[in-house]
């Protein structure tokens, strides 16, 4: 086939407007007739239908991707059913796809030419990369960031998790799924600050026991 797409991986902490970025796109190209299609994780499942929606409160159908979802598979399906191949593909939560998904996306971007746009984290709460991000970081033709700004005027790149009490949490699972009540973005330096602060305060608690 002629026509030749990229596999891009536009990346950035909660709170950088990434979703926002993906329905704006989205808007743009209905305005310009291209056909596409956006897709999301189940894994991120707050919303009760199938909706990508952003904070800001706007919001676009989509098709959802299961865990054991062979993506190849089903746009080669959904090619060969309506004649269409689609100019693009923007994926939201990108990094919650497994390796093999991302492996998908691009052999959907070489066999169709289809432009395929992922948006989503680099790392998790303990500044790990997901496996979807580490791959698309391996494979992607145009990887860009999305910035952010911290509390203290530096750059974002840490998606810290905190408790109810807004302490910084250390331990648990890769993927928990929460907004600002669970997560805030903040820099390398404030995050490493704030556990400090919060290993402190627990040491203490504990010699009063």
């Amino acid at each position: 086939m002629d026509k030749r797409g990229k596999l891009y991986f536009r990346y950035g902490t909660m709170g950088s407007a990434k979703t926002a970025l993906l329905l704006t796109q989205a808007y743009n190209f209905e305005e310009r007739g291209l056909n596409y299609l956006c897709m999301k994780p189940i894994i991120d499942n707050r919303e009760n239908n199938n909706v990508i929606r952003s904070r800001i409160g706007i919001e676009r159908e989509c098709t959802w991707i299961y865990q054991d979802m062979n993506i190849y598979e089903y746009v080669k399906d959904l090619y060969e059913e309506s004649l269409v191949v689609k100019d693009w593909i923007l994926v939201d939560e990108a990094q919650f796809l497994s390796a093999e998904q991302i492996d998908e996306l691009a052999r959907i971007v070489d066999d169709f030419g289809t432009n395929v746009v992922c948006y989503g984290l680099r790392t998790d709460f303990q500044s790990h990369l997901f496996e979807g991000s580490r791959r698309l970081f391996e494979l992607a033709d145009t990887i860009e960031e999305i910035k952010s700004t911290c509390a203290c005027g530096r750059k974002t790149s840490i998606n810290a998790r905190i408790d109810g009490h807004g302490n910084i949490v250390t331990d648990g699972n890769q993927v928990e799924i929460g907004g600002d009540d669970r997560y805030i973005a903040m820099c390398r330096s404030c995050w490493r600050n704030k556990r400090l602060e919060s290993a402190e305060r627990n040491s203490l608690k504990f010699q009063s026991e």
